[in-house]
């Protein structure tokens, strides 16, 4: 096992192209860091200057200490793990796991004791006979994992291992790396494009975006305190509510105006956020997660003050939860960060924001209690959790916090 360390590494094509720029990184021994990202982000590219697969352009790439920009892939004695299996369909499982072994020469007693073992690891015994075609999605997934296994390397790079997988087996299959994972305490980077499966999995989480680096932190860490809309935006499902609102003081008493509507700012949040108050009387980004809005009627002794009246466009029953989606006459944000965040959805999607922003009409999702009476077309009165709001620097992006870094 070792730590990595990534420091001021660029990736410039013969175009001019930066796909990474200025990426610096300390993945500590053992731990578990996820990079994730928007497709194009430079995630992959990151790894695979990691894995020796794609030349540094500048920076330096170290693994347990040592320079590696100049090691070949076979000596920096990494195993990867990628998206398409890569197993050879006329060999059994047993010598798709040993076949790495065999090519270092590894004597056959002990390229077979580590099959077994690893085969023990990931319930693969029954199957080393078998060929790959023999097997489900999963099981092959398990057979590269294998594979990774036996060469008990210094670290494990796994780029989207689970995006050929059907959603079920997505989450079955995170679970058991992440536990593997444990239990090996082996240096992993994993790439991923979904947050889900970065913010179950990941001890730190490094949220990419056009080939830089937006925020590297534990995962609840970048829910409740994301450093821009960027990271705001791309962590959690569904995604963040954001929308400009006017942040006022009345004789002590503050308050963000949106829509034609008002809420009274919690204290608890100014206490978090001492910079807010530079902004009395100016225009600001809010942010309300989906979750902390719920039913008023559902919630004793609900604040009028800390409450919305909206009309439900769409009412979506999940089973545990009820997701229903309104608009409010608000201007919608419209920056840099937020059309990244549009494109990486679909092109619709940025069309959709900007029709939207010619409107000044904002959508928002409530995610509720499923014992809500809302119905599609009606008037809803919702209960705003004021105390979890965030708030982002219009012209910047940046997270309104104690003028330094969030907390």
């Amino acid at each position: 096992m070792a730590e990595i360390a990534l420091d001021g590494v660029y990736k410039i094509y013969p175009d001019g192209t930066e796909a990474v720029r200025d990426f610096s990184l300390d993945i500590e021994d053992g731990e578990f860091m996820v990079f994730v990202g928007p497709s194009g982000c430079g995630k992959t590219t990151a790894l695979r200057m990691v894995a020796g697969l794609e030349d540094i352009s500048k920076g330096v790439v170290r693994i347990g200490g040592r320079e590696v920009n100049d090691v070949p892939p076979k000596d920096r004695d990494v195993a990867m793990v990628f998206q398409n299996y890569a197993l050879y369909p006329h060999m059994s499982v047993a010598d798709n796991m040993g076949f790495g072994l065999k090519l270092q020469k590894v004597p056959r007693d002990e390229i077979d004791r580590r099959v077994n073992d690893a085969a023990e690891i990931l319930g693969l015994t029954e199957f080393l006979k078998r060929k790959p075609r023999a097997l489900s999605g999963g099981q092959r997934q398990r057979v590269a994992m294998g594979r990774a296994i036996v060469r008990e390397p210094q670290a494990f790079l796994m780029d989207e291992p689970l995006s050929n997988l059907d959603a079920k087996l997505r989450v079955q299959m995170r679970a058991e790396i992440a536990k593997l994972q444990n239990d090996l305490g082996t240096t992993t980077i994993y790439v991923t494009h979904d947050q889900v499966e970065a913010m179950t999995m990941g001890d730190r989480v490094a949220v990419m975006k056009k080939g830089e680096l937006q925020q590297v932190d534990r995962p609840q860490t970048l829910y409740d305190h994301p450093l821009n809309l960027f990271v705001a935006g791309f962590i959690g499902s569904p995604a963040m509510n954001m929308f400009e609102a006017e942040l006022a003081n009345e004789g002590g008493s503050w308050t963000v105006a949106f829509g034609g509507m008002e809420l009274r700012v919690d204290d608890a949040v100014l206490e978090q956020r001492p910079k807010l108050k530079d902004y009395e009387g100016k225009n600001v980004v809010i942010g309300i997660r989906p979750e902390d809005m719920e039913d008023a009627s559902l919630v004793g002794d609900a604040a009028r003050d800390q409450g919305i009246t909206a009309t439900v466009d769409l009412k979506e029953a999940l089973g545990s939860e009820i997701l229903i989606h309104f608009t409010v006459e608000a201007p919608i944000v419209l920056t840099e960060d937020t059309r990244e965040l549009a494109v990486d959805v679909g092109a619709e999607a940025l069309e959709d924001l900007e029709e939207r922003a010619k409107e000044a009409k904002t959508s928002v999702v409530a995610q509720l209690n499923p014992r809500t009476s809302a119905k599609e077309g009606e008037r809803i009165e919702l209960h705003v959790d004021t105390s979890r709001m965030h708030f982002f620097d219009k012209e910047t992006g940046l997270g309104i916090y104690d003028g330094s870094s969030p907390r």
